[in-house]
């Protein structure tokens, strides 16, 4: 039986970018259709996309080009965001999840939403509140489902 150790890169990046991949597709499934039922608020971050790259390019990008730069720096950047931070906190896998997804909220609410002219934090309003929800959640689902795809890995038989 294979043990942690010989778990492949291979495995590993499929690990992550399986569970960034759904865990993406969750917040998007949040955004969209569950946050708008419990605050009000659409979280659209590819608005952030937008004013960023406005910002730093000129460049005016639509909803339909920044959307799909969001989502793919969702699955696989803040899925390699949350492995890292597995290997940095080997402790239970929700925490890890819960803090990677409190580090990203706080970049794009304290950071980010700051730098394109927005008030920090935007000011803990809903929208905030909302996208606190959104991210850790996202990032708990993506810690969860690495976890468990690199456990299954492990227990399959070599070929």
């Amino acid at each position: 039986m294979q043990t942690v150790q010989s778990l492949t890169n291979t495995k590993i990046l499929l690990s992550v970018v399986l569970a960034g991949l759904i865990g993406e597709i969750a917040f998007e499934l949040y955004a969209w259709l569950i946050s708008p039922a419990l605050f009000g608020v659409t979280l659209q971050p590819s608005n952030l996309v937008i004013a960023m790259t406005a910002k730093f390019t000129g460049v005016k990008l639509s909803h339909i080009a920044a959307f799909p730069i969001h989502f793919v720096i969702g699955a696989l950047g803040f899925g390699v965001f949350t492995y890292l931070i597995r290997l940095l906190m080997p402790t239970r896998v929700w925490f890890t999840g819960f803090v990677s997804g409190f580090i990203l909220w706080f970049v794009a609410q304290g950071l980010l939403a700051p730098v394109i002219g927005r008030t920090f934090m935007m000011g803990f309003g809903t929208y905030t509140q909302s996208s606190f929800i959104g991210h850790v959640g996202m990032t708990i689902i993506m810690a969860h489902l690495m976890a468990l795809l690199m456990k299954r890995s492990v227990e399959l038989p070599a070929p």
